[in-house]
């Protein structure tokens, strides 16, 4: 039987929002089998615990945004995408801001906290939602669609119009130690004019060069230049992975995007949930693990994480 996880041992994460600019705190503990994820929002005396799936989202326009009862968690998607990676299936996340801390712009951080706690199996099987039938959405000139697969698949295609992004194309699939090398250091990003609409309205009081990679029409501002010379589109990836994680179970399947977002990743999720007849869910045996990994090293061994395609 492949198990569910969770982290060994409880540890904190400290850092500035993107949006609100305030110091935030954010404790990961050990949660049991069957728990899922779960945030727990404090406000003042207050808190509101807040499932992180797909229902809960209320809101995709700048970031990936969870809520309940009149309290909201934001940019979730970072933290998310590592969890997923690492094949956590069960966590408390206590926090006491409006959103997950920005750190430098990835999920780089939020990889190698979990890594230094370990993670510890638990005694209940993992569900896989397997994909059985294509879906897709369209919206505008947005796609996502999804086919069947053995394995956890993300290939995007993005396009802008400006020298330093163009056209960038990508395609993985899971493994931890791909997405830790490959995807967790690429960063948020945006263009200059849109930062400085967002600051001026009250919006990205914490961003900066230190946790985004900025746009000027000149080019890239960050002083380092890019970790990679397609960062953005991975960034693309780790977002959506993130999103994606939000259906509440790992995914076999192969996801296909181009010019994809947080609003139509969510559509995406929502499609597939709202879609039983195209998917159904499986648990796997220590010898179907065996078999898998005999024919794709990467395969199953983590639930889900990032190979090169």
């Amino acid at each position: 039987m492949i198990y569910q996880c969770t982290i060994a041992s409880s540890t904190t994460i400290s850092g500035i929002g993107l949006h609100s600019g305030k110091m935030i705190n954010m404790t990961l503990r050990p949660a049991e089998a069957g728990t899922g994820i779960v945030f727990h929002r404090t406000e003042g005396e207050r808190t509101v615990s807040i499932e992180a799936i797909s229902a809960n989202v209320v809101d995709t326009r700048l970031a990936t945004v969870l809520g309940k009862s009149g309290l909201t968690v934001s940019t979730v998607e970072h933290l998310m995408a590592a969890l997923c990676a690492q094949g956590i299936d069960n966590l408390h996340i206590d926090i006491d801001g409006p959103e997950v801390p920005v750190m430098d712009g990835s999920a780089r951080y939020f990889v190698e906290k979990l890594q230094q706690v370990g993670i510890r199996s638990l005694p209940r099987g993992r569900k896989f939602l397997a994909v059985r039938k294509p879906m897709t959405v369209i919206d505008g000139e947005k796609r996502v669609s999804v086919i069947p697969s053995r394995f956890f698949r993300v290939t995007a295609d993005i396009a802008f119009d400006h020298p330093s992004i163009g056209l960038q194309h990508r395609s993985v699939k899971m493994s931890k130690e791909f997405f830790h090398r490959e995807l967790a250091p690429a960063r948020t990003f945006g263009f200059l004019k849109e930062v400085e609409y967002l600051k001026a309205n009250g919006l990205a009081r914490g961003g900066s060069l230190e946790n985004a990679v900025v746009i000027s029409d000149e080019g890239v501002l960050n002083p380092e230049g890019l970790r990679f010379q397609d960062e953005f589109v991975r960034h693309k990836i780790l977002d959506s992975i993130g999103d994606f994680s939000l259906a509440g179970y790992p995914i076999l399947g192969h996801f296909k995007s181009f010019k994809s977002g947080h609003d139509i990743n969510h559509q995406m999720v929502e499609k597939i949930l709202a879609s039983p007849d195209c998917w159904k869910l499986v648990e796997f045996t220590e010898k179907d693990l065996q078999e898998a990994l005999l024919a794709a090293p990467p395969a199953l061994a983590s639930g889900l994480a990032l190979s090169e395609a």
